[in-house]
């Protein structure tokens, strides 16, 4: 819960530095539509994505398996075309990462460990087939 407070307060706090800089260094018009243009690009590729990650669901759901890593991907593409919609350099950075499936492979163990141990810590109960 700290590292979440702290996150709400740092990466704001970042984000208009880095806005502000590139406002001085490329100019405002220039930062205005960079931060547009990631805004589409992210729209259209977490929409890309999930169509495609929806798919896979669909497949690995006909032949009777769980979904789990297509779940985990849905849920990167979630939280990525989110942050993309969000007006910064720090968070547009961390939605293609979150996009691009080769970024987002190198994630799923970290994202797997983390939602384990809130799994453990909860003493929550998945029930498997």
């Amino acid at each position: 819960m700290r590292t979440l407070l702290l996150f709400l307060i740092i990466v704001p706090a970042l984000e208009i530095g880095l806005l502000l800089f590139s406002g001085r260094t490329l100019g405002v018009l220039p930062t205005i539509l960079l931060i547009i243009l990631t805004g589409v690009l992210g729209a259209y590729l977490a929409k890309k994505q999930g169509i495609h990650t929806l798919r896979k669901v669909q497949e690995e759901m006909s032949y009777g398996r769980l979904p789990g890593d297509a779940i985990i991907d849905g849920l990167c593409i979630l939280v990525g075309g989110v942050v993309l919609l969000t007006p910064g350099f720090i968070t547009d950075a961390i939605g293609f990462i979150l996009l691009f499936p080769q970024s987002r492979n190198l994630l799923k163990p970290l994202i797997q460990r983390i939602i384990k141990n809130i799994v453990d810590k909860n003493h929550i109960t998945i029930i498997r087939p």
